[in-house]
């Protein structure tokens, strides 16, 4: 019999539907207790559209999968960040032509020092290799990811901008 973790671990993210929740990283817990399934998820930022659609998705693959009892929770702590994405979800994302987002590393605890410039961003074309590449606008299809071109192969492509 399936787990209702292997079941939700398969649901795809309906803006990036190469990955998995579990691939992105936004699915935090999956319990099971006395036929209940309580499954925590965390979105990409407080405001993610997608998030509604994510829950109606794992509750209706646990469904189908013969879990009746579901229930999704939303925890918006610790934030959620692009470290999460899995190797296995950054592969795809390059596989299919979008920059994956940097590792960022662990945050830093006490006051953050403000800098009112931006870090250079190094991002790598996913289709030639090339890191001379250009961001087009800072927003793409979703506001999460933003629209760069590479120089040399000239192809525009989409980068998961790090958060």
């Amino acid at each position: 019999m399936v787990t209702a973790l292997e079941v939700a671990s398969s649901v795809r993210d309906p803006e990036l539907p190469v990955l998995t929740l579990a691939d992105l990283g936004v699915l935090r817990d999956v319990t099971e207790r006395d036929g209940k399934v309580l499954v925590t998820i965390t979105p990409t930022y407080s405001g993610c559209p997608a998030l509604e659609e994510m829950g109606a998705d794992l509750r209706r693959s646990l469904r189908s999968a013969g879990f009746a009892d579901v229930e999704v929770r939303t925890a918006l702590s610790p934030a959620w960040s692009t470290d999460w994405i899995s190797e296995a979800g950054l592969r795809k994302l390059r596989e299919v032509g979008i920059a994956p987002p940097s590792r960022i590393g662990p945050r830093a605890v006490g006051p953050v020092p403000l800098n009112l410039v931006p870090p250079a961003s190094r991002v790598v074309c996913p289709r030639c290799g090339s890191a001379r590449t250009t961001e087009i606008s800072r927003f793409g299809a979703t506001a999460c990811k933003a629209l760069r071109r590479c120089a040399d192969c000239a192809e525009p492509f989409e980068h998961v901008k790090e958060l």
